[in-house]
């Protein structure tokens, strides 16, 4: 029998840290709140780095992901953890829904599949065309692109082509190895924002809307941006039920990112299911949700 029902996962910043900042706190705020929702429930709770090497992951029932938040930059070692990691215990969510959703080839899928995301354009790694004749190619006046494995607005960039030049280069070592993502600029996120929807085995829980700063387009805290909390309508929250329903299985947690497109719908610019922030410092309550679907699940 495991020594743990459930650990939560964090990464080695911030397991034990010394004189953390606002965000580390909110951090630790919303990792207490979880742990204490699923001691409610009667389970044992542990929390430790992913890479842990120290740790006998046989001793715990299950994990999830709550915080690695360097895993982007340690992409091959973090997959090898988690095919090594997913035999010995359960991942939540579970490894091949981890895996589809490292890679935002992903949002093509859900196109397929009858959910709105913004025009995207996927070049694969190795591909020997210049960014300045890929965009003329598209068409599209001002472009956003960035890495289709990334996180925290990496290697996220604005730019047309008066100034695509100064993206060139960038862009090519970036390809060498990683696939990009090209889209179209949502006008929509400077002027209203991107609303976060957390769900939970399916079910609507709460929103919070993310506005990026003045002069930015990119909406993380990371980069200046605000976060509130937010009502949506009817429409808006079938919507994102409607784009987790499309993933099989139906994920014990999920985040919806969504704005407004150029043609005024409702588009999915994320869907996030390995640790996504969850804002339950505006909504306690999610964290028993949550604890209700792990449960539900174990």
């Amino acid at each position: 029998m495991s020594k743990y029902d459930i650990t939560i996962l964090t990464d080695s910043r911030y397991v034990d840290p010394t004189d953390p900042d606002w965000y580390v706190e909110n951090l630790l705020k919303e990792d207490n709140l979880v742990r204490e929702a699923l001691e409610k429930k009667g389970l044992t709770v542990h929390r430790t780095n992913w890479d842990n090497s120290t740790f006998d992951w046989a001793e715990t029932g299950a994990v999830i992901f709550r915080s690695t938040w360097d895993y982007f930059h340690r992409i091959d070692e973090f997959t090898k953890w988690l095919k090594d990691v997913g035999k010995i215990t359960r991942l939540i969510n579970p490894l091949e829904q981890i895996m589809w959703n490292l890679d935002k080839h992903y949002l093509k899928e859900l196109e397929n599949n009858g959910i709105n995301i913004p025009p995207t354009e996927i070049i694969e790694s190795g591909d020997s065309c210049k960014l300045k004749d890929v965009i003329e190619g598209l068409g599209w006046d001002k472009v956003v692109i960035k890495p289709a494995i990334s996180g925290a607005a990496r290697h996220t960039y604005l730019l047309n082509l008066n100034t695509v030049s100064e993206h060139e280069e960038t862009y090519r070592e970036l390809l060498a190895t990683e696939s990009m993502l090209i889209q179209p600029f949502q006008k929509s996120v400077v002027k209203n924002g991107e609303v976060a929807y957390m769900l939970f085995a399916g079910k609507y829980s709460h929103a919070v809307l993310k506005i990026a700063k003045k002069g930015d387009f990119r909406v993380q805290d990371d980069f200046g941006g605000t976060v509130e909390e937010y009502h949506p309508s009817v429409e808006e929250i079938e919507f994102v039920e409607k784009a987790v329903l499309a993933c099989e299985p139906i994920p014990v947690y999920a985040r919806v990112d969504v704005i407004i497109d150029n043609d005024n719908k409702l588009a999915v610019t994320e869907l996030e299911l390995i640790e996504p922030e969850l804002w339950f410092r505006f909504h306690p309550a999610a964290a028993d949700f949550l604890a209700e679907a792990i449960l539900n699940t174990l």
